[in-house]
């Protein structure tokens, strides 16, 4: 079957040059003629950007990519306008296709790169990763920007086909929850998965560029789970687990109250146990919850540890962030709500043992995501500045603006080695090993992390300019990763606490023999 490329009609560069004029003008854009006579008016620029000189009748390729993203040209609406192709001439330009890997120096971490190697990644991890870009490319990407957009939460399909593949439980990180499942049609056996499989899944669920929906694309689950998992008992830790992986349910871990923050030991919710220890009261607010719109059930930790349902005396609102409400951010009410012994979550007044479990693993998270979000703007960043032409040559022409991609490289390969490094440790510690040995170094990386995100957004939106600062467009990424990289230096515990948390742990360890 013939292409639509090979299906053009052969045009030359003086036929094209005679439509030039309202009613009856073309373009060429990378070698290919679109026929705007009928589309000039409904331009959202106005008609009057396409009857320039440089655009009517002429190759406007790189005026064209001076100010649209390339995509555009891949929508059903623009590609009707095809009516035919320079003679002798073939498209330069390369669109990305679903699952393929970038070519942009440092688009990509290095063990992606074919020039590099990598103790690390096997593969396992390779196929994994394969199969994950694809998917997310394909299934959750236009879904998000959808969403990103409208606010509302992702689509059921969506959520579906994350369930079918058993992209849930994956999310949950290695253990015996994953043996005996089939992990994405088989690229990775369920006891082999370690902590860089999971690395590989947060990283490219970062790449989407939709900050608000990625946070509800059941990131909840992934902090509110676990203390359900590992502390839960049966029979309802199964089921609850079971509805969750299968996205029959969505659940959120509801800590954080407008008194108490990374303060966790000084909550305000209670809950009192009945006379005959049948049921707890619980009453108080929680608030700044993650997912908590869409969640059917909450991990609530005060002393104790609980899981909520939703239901009578569970109340919910939105709470508007500088992100997406596809986020699902919500102020919770719990007013005398009943809750049956059996949902306790381990043992009375072991709340904090509880909550604190899992921090080190949702910091470490947390770094994967922030780790490729700059990345990404980096990548977006060499793009343009590639294609943006000032003063008659390439914005990267110019020595400021290389200085500035030298110290934005630096911290992301910087990160991405310091992630690596912490992951494998991971892999060789038990989890009680990994709180002895490890929360300062993760916290000290997510501290890193996130400043070094604040400091690539701002060149970025500098490298971008007035597009960087524009929720459309060229520079769309750039203006969200800038308003929202400042979620990651707050959720999980502020850059502040953190890295007093390492100098503590730190602090700790010091031998009371040594000296100068």
């Amino acid at each position: 079957m013939a292409t639509q490329e090979q299906a053009l009609k052969p045009l030359t560069r003086d036929e094209v040059s005679k439509h030039n004029k309202a009613g009856d003008l073309w373009i060429i854009v990378d070698s290919i003629v679109y026929d705007l006579s009928k589309f000039g008016n409904l331009h959202p620029g106005g008609i009057g950007v396409l009857l320039d000189e440089e655009v009517a009748g002429q190759d406007a390729t790189t005026v064209f990519y001076g100010l649209h993203r390339s995509e555009i040209l891949l929508k059903p609406q623009y590609q009707r306008l095809k009516i035919g192709q320079i003679e002798g001439e073939k498209p330069l330009i390369k669109h990305m296709q679903p699952g393929d890997i970038s070519r942009v120096p440092y688009g990509e971490p290095t063990w992606l790169t074919p020039e590099f190697k990598s103790p690390y990644f096997k593969d396992s991890h390779r196929a994994l990763q394969k199969v994950m870009r694809k998917f997310v490319d394909e299934v959750i990407y236009p879904d998000a920007q959808a969403c990103e957009e409208s606010g509302k939460r992702a689509s059921k399909e969506v959520l579906e086909a994350m369930a079918k593949t058993n992209l849930n439980a994956m999310r949950l990180g290695p253990g015996k929850h994953l043996h005996g499942r089939e992990l994405f049609g088989g690229v990775v056996k369920g006891e082999e998965f370690d902590y860089f499989h999971e690395l590989v899944l947060n990283q490219e669920i970062a790449r989407m560029g939709a900050r608000g929906y990625g946070d509800g694309l059941n990131a909840g689950m992934v902090i509110g789970l676990p203390p359900v998992l590992n502390f839960g008992q049966e029979p309802l830790r199964s089921k609850v687990v079971e509805e969750v992986f299968s996205g029959q349910k969505v659940i959120s871990l509801a800590i954080s109250e407008a008194f108490a923050g990374s303060d966790v030991a000084n909550l305000k919710t209670t809950a009192v146990k009945s006379e005959d220890g049948k049921y707890w009261t619980i009453n108080g607010t929680k608030k700044w919850i993650s997912g908590g719109m869409h969640s059917d059930y909450f991990t609530e930790g005060g002393l104790t540890a609980f899981l909520v349902p939703r239901g009578e005396g569970v109340e919910t609102k939105q709470i508007k962030t500088s992100y997406s409400t596809a986020a699902g951010t919500a102020y919770i009410t719990f007013d005398n709500v009943k809750i049956p012994a059996e949902n306790m979550l381990g043992p009375e007044d072991g709340g904090l043992l509880v909550i604190l479990s899992n921090f080190n693993h949702e910091r470490w998270v947390m770094c994967c995501a922030s780790a490729r979000s700059s990345r990404m703007v980096v990548e977006e960043c060499l793009k343009w500045a590639a294609q943006r032409q000032v003063f008659g040559r390439p914005l990267l022409a110019q020595a400021v603006i290389r200085a500035k991609f030298a110290s934005m490289i630096a911290k992301i390969e910087a990160i991405q080695a310091w992630l690596e490094s912490v992951t494998y440790q991971m892999n060789n510690m038990t989890y009680k090993e990994q709180s002895r040995n490890l929360a300062g170094q993760i916290a000290f990386l997510k501290m890193q992390s996130t400043r070094f995100a604040g400091e690539i957004a701002d060149d970025a939106v500098n490298i971008f300019g007035g597009r960087g600062l524009t929720k459309t467009g060229m520079g769309k990424f750039i203006e969200q990763f800038q308003r929202t990289q400042k979620f990651d230096a707050i959720l999980g515990g502020a850059e502040e606490v953190l890295g007093d948390l390492g100098v503590r742990q730190a602090m700790r360890k010091m031998p009371k023999d040594v000296r100068l």
